[in-house]
């Protein structure tokens, strides 16, 4: 099978397969972004993976350059947002588009991959591909329609084949706006040779070790308030935050910076607990987090949510927590108990290298894909 996927660069200064100094951007997704996992499971399988770019521009100054969220109001953040209402008159998005199908023209994909957060791929042009060259379209989101969703976005979910999403509520939700088909799959996992437990790394890149850790994003407040109160809850231990975003002034003391990459499995490495509180647009639940804690070998808290249930033990894979004071009091138990620290964390490790590895997501998602074959 042939998937080409459609996504935009996130963070263009993680190094990815075939990148050089030469190339203006890499041929595949960084280690950063959870897609690298997706086409190295996919090309062990026997599968040809291939990925356009709709993140680059026709404009030198306008290449893709590594996110950094924040909620300061600036006139780069007004222009994009005028820019992204009105695509079909940009002539760089016309540009992007022309581009996507000479590419799909030239690489015929049985299977497209459409990822979310797409402000670029004009609904014509899917229906394009989808006529001409028959391509089955599989689009993948991690948040909510709802919330998230560009028009484009919503506009096309006729043309969806196959939503996939972690969070059971979007599903639903994208069912609502038109799609014929929406599974409920965790677009995560973990690659037991990537996200593995660091006991020591090298001296250049050793990140100093804290009792509690988070890795995340932490803008904007309207929708992250839940993740927020929980970890202010956290402010008398030696709390340690990374996130590439922007941090709201009361947590700004615990910020070390960006962790991406391995980078990150190290700083989860380096912490005794990490927590790991949904955004408030994620009810079900689902998150990167929620494996890769795990696939580290560290004890995780989460929020109390449907998904932990569904896909872990709680109590024997990892540790949830109902509010603020309920994480306060069981961070403070879980440091003075190692050996049940240590205990759970080894067995949620065990849980994700036998249940939640990539391998085992893309060998469903090529049987659901074939499953809405056989019905489209």
């Amino acid at each position: 099978m042939r998937l080409l996927f459609v996504a935009s660069l996130h963070h263009p200064s993680v190094p990815g397969p075939g990148s050089g100094e030469e190339a203006a951007e890499p041929l595949s997704f960084p280690s950063s972004q959870g897609y690298h996992f997706w086409v190295n499971s996919l090309t062990k399988m026997g599968h040809t993976c291939d990925v356009f770019w709709r993140s680059t521009s026709r404009w030198p100054w306008a290449r893709p350059r590594s996110q950094h969220m924040t909620e300061k109001p600036s006139v780069a953040r007004v222009l994009h947002a005028l820019a992204a209402s009105l695509p079909w008159i940009d002539p760089d998005v016309l540009w992007r588009n022309r581009r996507l199908l000479q590419h799909a023209r030239a690489f015929r994909p049985d299977v497209l991959v459409l990822i979310g957060g797409n402000e670029v791929i004009l609904v014509e042009t899917l229906a394009a591909i989808k006529r001409e060259l028959r391509s089955f379209v599989v689009y993948t989101c991690g948040t909510s329609p709802i919330v998230f969703s560009h028009s484009i976005e919503r506009r096309a979910a006729r043309l969806y084949d196959l939503v996939v999403s972690n969070d059971k509520y979007h599903a639903i939700q994208w069912l609502e706006l038109g799609a014929p088909r929406a599974e409920v799959l965790p677009l995560a996992g973990v690659d037991p040779d990537f996200h593995r437990h660091h006991d020591s790394v090298d001296s250049e890149t050793a990140l100093d070790s804290c009792d509690v850790g988070f890795v995340g994003t932490l803008v904007p407040s309207r929708l992250y308030s839940g993740r927020i109160a929980a970890l202010e809850a956290l402010a008398e231990f030696d709390l340690a935050i990374w996130s590439v975003h922007e941090v709201p002034d009361s947590l700004r003391p615990a910020h070390r910076g960006p962790a991406l990459g391995e980078r990150m499995v190290q700083a989860m490495s380096a912490s005794k607990i990490v927590v790991n509180p949904h955004g408030d647009f994620m009810r079900y639940g689902g998150n990167m987090r929620l494996f890769e804690t795990c696939g580290a070998g560290v004890l995780q808290i989460v929020d109390d949510v449907p998904a932990v249930h569904e896909w872990f033990r709680v109590g024997t894979d990892l540790v949830t927590y109902r509010d603020p004071e309920d994480l306060r009091r069981k961070v403070a138990y879980y440091l003075s108990h190692e050996m049940e620290r240590r205990q759970i964390s080894a067995s949620g490790q065990r849980h994700v290298y036998a249940h939640h590895t990539y391998d085992q997501r893309m060998a469903r998602l090529i049987d659901l894909i074939h499953a809405a074959e056989m019905t489209r």
